[in-house]
């Protein structure tokens, strides 16, 4: 029935079709969505949006901001159509990673946790309208979000109007899963009261109220995720190097048994990795991340993993199935916070947390870029390992020693794109091996990575480059500008790194 997912008789008049809540989209405003690498983003609006533009020829731009990735559904059909003029924060899909690196929008990357500050504070403009996928509206106007919560409780509270998407194939168990709390502007601002990853502070809506919100779209679009790629040899050895460190670090007393809080990006080798952890010693984990993924779940299931908190659900196909079947059990052992606490900088010191994510490249002196494919093809963005990494009680990537059937090495004498430098990286594993990175001064850096994580193909060139590079008139940081990017040169002359 409509009217347990609409349940303020007021707001059953302003349920319209798609078509109709599109027309309220104007050319240069800027539209903030949910949606979480993708999770919960609205689908039938901004389909209707791409259709208009198609059959009518007219120019509409727009400023479009989520929480992180969305689905085909916005960032696809808004970039093949040409509407979006500005995108941020990140992004997975191929249209808008190909309109980006082609010039179609300005594209601002941006760590996660700060998009939140950014709309309050007005750094982005005006919010003209919020878009906002939930699975119910209360009694007073307030929203029941769905798989994610991400920004929109900020953008909701920034936006003039606000257009609701109630997605009738989200199931109505989601309501309770959320914990909705933003903290004040400073000099207002108070500590973030989270000193356990199962705690709740917050709300289990989003504010809103009925006068902002303009329309109600109701659909039944299911969330367009991404298959993850079968597990194969190299994801198994990175993650059992990560599974060998963590258990020395409980040897030498600076883990508990139960390790701390665990984070983990997103994507395949990262859902490999926590995998590996249903096949450790380890019980009673607790993972404090984003999002939360097919191998969180299977902890979950086991019994090796207690709680996730996170700000969106983002499972395969086979794993979103699975996660809608047991979703009442589920929902006693998962939170869903927005983004600006789920990767807040304070929580993430005070628990402690062991942040794990993945690497494009990583340098031997341990800077990593997570983002640009030779220093200028944006990837994907940094999301959120900035906020983790910095912060972590460890900070660890992963990535395969090599990529392109070999002829690319991971590791390379400087990065072509900085996004995390070597004073917040610890560790760096590859099915190589581990490179405790911990109290080491730059060259000292350099001997462990190449001698642990170089793929032997390319061990000796990255040693005789350093060898040569210390006979420099500085010691500190040994490098030959010459040379530092001519692996990546090499490579787009003559597609492989190898000079044999």
């Amino acid at each position: 029935m409509l009217e347990d997912r609409i349940r303020n008789k007021e707001l059953l008049s302003r349920v319209m079709s798609a078509e109709e809540a599109a027309m309220l989209i104007k050319d240069g405003m800027n539209i903030g969505t949910s949606g979480f690498t993708p999770s919960g983003y609205p689908k039938a609006v901004p389909l209707a949006l791409a259709k208009r533009v198609r059959e009518t020829g007219e120019r509409i731009r727009i400023g479009l901001f989520t929480g992180a990735s969305v689905g085909d559904e916005l960032d696809g059909e808004l970039s093949r159509t040409g509407i979006i003029a500005k995108r941020l924060p990140y992004q997975t899909n191929e249209s808008i990673r190909d309109y980006t690196n082609n010039g179609g929008c300005e594209f601002l990357d941006m760590h996660l946790s700060h998009v939140p500050q950014y709309a309050k504070y007005g750094f982005l403009g005006k919010i003209d309208i919020a878009i906002i996928e939930a699975v119910a509206i209360t009694e007073e106007g307030h929203i029941i979000p769905s798989t994610s919560i991400g920004c929109s409780p900020t953008f909701v509270q920034m936006a003039e109007k606000v257009i609701v998407e109630i997605n009738t194939s989200q199931p109505l168990d989601l309501e309770g899963m959320a914990d909705i709390y933003i903290p004040d502007n400073p000099p207002n601002r108070k500590p973030i009261p989270i000193e356990r990853v199962d705690q709740r502070i917050g709300k289990p809506y989003i504010t809103c109220g009925v006068d902002k919100i303009a329309a109600i779209v109701v659909t039944d679009i299911i969330d367009n995720v991404r298959p993850l790629a079968p597990i194969d040899d190299i994801s198994e050895r990175i993650s059992g190097h990560l599974i060998d460190f963590l258990e020395h670090e409980v040897k030498k007393g600076r883990l508990p048994q139960n390790l701390l809080p665990l984070q983990s990006g997103v994507g395949s080798v990262a859902n490999a990795v926590l995998a590996g952890l249903l096949k450790s010693k380890f019980e009673n984990l607790v993972c404090y991340t984003e999002v939360i993924q097919d191998s969180m779940l299977d902890l979950l299931d086991s019994g090796k993993a207690l709680f996730a908190s996170g700000t969106s659900i983002t499972p395969s196909q086979e794993g979103l199935v699975r996660f809608k079947e047991n979703i009442k059990k589920y929902k006693e052992k998962i939170i869903l916070r927005p983004q600006e606490i789920s990767n807040n900088p304070e929580v993430i010191r005070r628990l402690g947390v062991i942040a794990m994510n993945t690497a494009i490249e990583a340098d031997i002196y341990g800077n990593i870029n997570s983002t640009n494919i030779f220093g200028s093809r944006m990837m994907n963005g940094i999301g959120g390992s900035g906020d983790f990494t910095r912060n972590a009680y460890i900070s660890i990537f992963t990535t395969p020693s090599t990529a392109k059937n070999g002829d690319i090495s991971s590791i390379v004498p400087m990065v072509s794109h900085h996004d995390h430098t070597e004073h917040d990286v610890m560790v760096i594993i590859t099915e190589q091996g581990v490179a405790d990175l911990r109290g080491l001064s730059p060259k000292e850096r350099a001997k462990v990575i190449i001698e642990n994580c170089a793929h032997p193909d390319f061990k000796p060139m990255l040693k005789d480059y350093f060898k040569r590079a210390q006979s420099g008139k500085y010691k500190h940081i040994p490098h030959i500008l010459s040379e530092a990017l001519s692996w990546h040169h090499r490579f787009l002359k003559t597609g492989t790194m190898k000079i044999w």
